[in-house]
């Protein structure tokens, strides 16, 4: 018994045609190759990833202008593919050129330290150890009261009523060094 070797051209004929199937067998045939080629040419392996994707973009684009080496749209596949990947190289170029152009950005502070320098952290730096220990762990880093108690080896009942009390702390606290804070030309 002798098996007929379809050719690509029979492939994507039929895929022209609405068989999906016979599309995937052409990627499945052709996909790695495209890829390995892509790889040589681009830096780097996601840069390859995205040129075999637009070979098979523009596989599908340009369906009625693909030309075949003997049955095989390799040899065109892997033409698209030096084109793409010199396209991507080209404009990767371009973008780092467009880039060195700039001015470098002016450095932006970081908001973040600008509230643990304000009144904030230093009422919370006023705190007891346990009120403090139950704040960072519940409040900053969002542990459940029952974690925290688990964290701190207490009851959660004390986790609970050490929140409280902070909270409580923290208000007064803040206010009286907002408020030295403001009397000295400072807004909190």
């Amino acid at each position: 018994m002798t098996t007929v070797e379809v050719t690509d051209a029979e492939r994507w004929r039929s895929a022209l045609q609405g068989n999906g199937d016979a599309l995937g067998e052409l990627f499945d045939l052709h996909h790695s190759r495209v890829y390995r080629h892509s790889l040589r040419l681009v830096p780097n392996p996601v840069d390859a990833e995205d040129v075999a994707a637009v070979v098979w973009l523009e596989a599908w684009r340009h369906r009625d202008r693909i030309r075949f080496v003997d049955g095989s749209m390799l040899p065109w596949l892997l033409v698209v593919a030096t084109n793409a990947s010199l396209n991507l190289t080209r404009s990767a170029r371009r973008h780092r050129a467009l880039l060195r152009r700039l001015p470098p950005p002016a450095p932006q502070p970081d908001h973040a330290d600008a509230l643990d320098a304000g009144p904030a952290q230093a009422a919370l730096a006023q705190l007891s150890r346990p009120h403090r220990e139950v704040v960072a762990l519940c409040v900053l880093n969002g542990l459940s009261e029952a974690q925290a108690a688990q964290a701190l080896g207490v009851p959660p009942g004390t986790v609970k009523s050490r929140l409280s009390r902070a909270n409580r702390a923290l208000r007064v606290k803040y206010q009286e060094l907002a408020s030295q804070s403001s009397a000295g030309g400072v807004t909190p």
